[in-house]
């Protein structure tokens, strides 16, 4: 047997442990221009991508973010806009948070240069949380609970309209239940009119209709006071991940993550001490990269390769949000203070 040369195995050995022990993501951080808190953002691709969040605020790159322009939004300096999809340079929706009037949806076809108010939120109850877009023509809107009832808007004429799903169509809410509107990320839409919304309470309510029937799953994610599931992704039909914990303990790790492998009607936690290394409000299937997985949290972040099984710290600054583009290549995390940063992967 021809051996290799001690020199060449020991080089060998030293590059096989540096790449195992080089961080899985690169943070670049880049200046938005704003110090308010960025709890949405949005990647369009490797170019385009906005973002939002407190005193009314929108941004919008399409060089990459070297530079990031604001895209006000007329009378709305007050309203805290928790989440925004964008389909497009030119499309974008975004999501304002609060009781009653302040629940809002405005939409752009220009950029950002105009705005249309196309959900106005006239029920003092309702709290929007999130929303998700399968294209621009498909989306849904979620709410805390009323009276006992999920409350849940969908649009199929891209958001000219926006009916609300018959009560009796939907599982009863637990009381109490509804979601955290920290990222924008608690609701996700896939093909064949997939829908899935974590919720406060650790449960998966899901439709696989566009809404019509809904079904809710309950899963081993920790709840209690601040407490539940924060966001929900899947990579296929069959492939989803969860991620949460207490917001009020950034540190803590108990039963944050848990995945499926069945389109959400079973879930598992992570292998034990394999786990999120804390709280984490977003979470994100890495196009391209087989079954990579980033979740982000504003103390920290974490990354899997084996679909969230199991997951290893992934530095950065601390972030809210995170938004990969579709093919993978970059993405962006935002967060307090008008933290922006490029997320590329290293592997």
């Amino acid at each position: 047997m021809i051996k290799a040369p001690t020199t060449v195995v020991l080089a060998l050995t030293a590059a096989v442990a540096a790449f195992a022990q080089a961080p899985p993501v690169n943070w670049t951080p880049q200046q938005s221009g704003v110090t308010v808190r960025l709890r949405g953002v949005s990647a369009v691709s490797d170019t385009v991508a906005w973002a939002s969040g407190a005193r009314g605020t929108v941004l919008r790159t399409t060089n990459a973010g070297k530079s990031w322009m604001t895209r006000p939004v007329p009378t709305a300096d007050t309203l805290d806009f928790r989440d925004v999809d964008a389909l497009s340079a030119d499309v974008a929706y975004i999501l304002s948070i609060g009781n009653g009037a302040s629940s809002r949806i405005y939409k752009t076809r220009d950029g950002g240069a105009t705005w249309t108010l196309q959900l106005a939120n006239t029920d003092p109850d309702v709290f929007l949380d999130a929303m998700a877009f399968r294209d621009e023509r498909h989306g849904v809107a979620f709410s805390d609970s009323v009276d006992g009832r999920f409350v849940v808007f969908t649009t199929s004429d891209g958001g000219a309209t926006w009916p609300r799903v018959p009560g009796d169509r939907l599982p009863p809410a637990l009381p109490g239940e509804g979601a955290f509107a920290a990222s924008g990320s608690n609701v996700a839409l896939g093909a064949g009119g997939r829908i899935w919304v974590g919720t406060t309470k650790g449960r998966v309510l899901r439709s696989a209709d566009d809404g019509r029937t809904w079904t809710v799953v309950q899963t081993p994610v920790a709840t209690g006071e601040a407490t539940g599931i924060f966001s929900i992704a899947f990579r296929d039909a069959q492939h989803g991940v969860i991620v949460g914990g207490n917001y009020q303990q950034e540190t803590a790790a108990d039963r944050n993550v848990a995945f499926t492998i069945d389109g959400g009607s079973t879930w598992t936690s992570a292998a034990a001490g394999r786990g999120l290394s804390g709280f984490r409000s977003a979470v994100v299937p890495w196009p391209g990269k087989g079954a990579a997985w980033l979740a982000v949290g504003p103390a920290d972040s974490d990354w899997s390769t084996d679909n969230g099984h199991t997951w290893t710290p992934a530095g950065g600054e601390g972030y809210d949000a995170v938004s990969l583009a579709p093919g993978g290549a970059i993405g962006w995390a935002s967060g307090a203070g008008g933290r922006i940063a490029v997320v590329t992967s290293t592997r």
